[in-house]
């Protein structure tokens, strides 16, 4: 993994590991499918729900790995700033919008790989209606505090 913070595509959520310019060959989804969707025309891998465990860490990591142009950064949390998070939150109704339309294109599809993206691109509208604000909410706090939050601590407001 390399520092593409300058290509990095506006689809990947705020965290550690983001993508740039990839060449996605499918192979995103086989190793990290709740972590990984494609950004249109199966071009360009992104991150769609930061990993939190050891596992799901090294399944991004495979992914990376995996991306023959080397397109997966991991040094988000050196480049994302308290208002750059605010601010991809505040544009997620634009987030919303894009992977509704790649979702209609995907089902249309009939290889499994379509119809995995397909899947993909529910969960991740499910996220995005759902636990992601929290997430993000903690994730500001890990920035500004330089630790995640305990429970019962106050997070920070998107």
């Amino acid at each position: 993994m390399t520092d593409n913070w300058a290509e990095k595509h506006w689809l990947n959520v705020p965290g550690p590991f983001y993508t740039g310019q990839t060449d996605t060959c499918w192979t995103g989804r086989r190793v990290a499918a709740r972590h990984v969707l494609y950004g249109g025309e199966f071009q360009n891998e992104f991150i769609y729900r930061q990993p939190k465990t050891p596992d799901e860490v090294q399944n991004v990591w495979q992914a990376g790995e995996d991306d023959p142009w080397d397109g997966y950064g991991r040094d988000g949390d050196e480049r994302w700033t308290p208002d750059a998070v605010r601010a991809w939150w505040n544009d997620r109704g634009k987030v919303e919008e894009h992977i509704t339309e790649l979702i209609a294109e995907w089902s249309a599809g009939s290889s499994s790989e379509e119809l995995g993206a397909a899947e993909g691109g529910h969960d991740f509208l499910a996220y995005l209606a759902g636990d992601l604000e929290n997430d993000l909410r903690a994730y500001l706090f890990r920035l500004e505090q330089g630790r995640y939050p305990q429970p019962g601590e106050q997070l920070p407001r998107l």
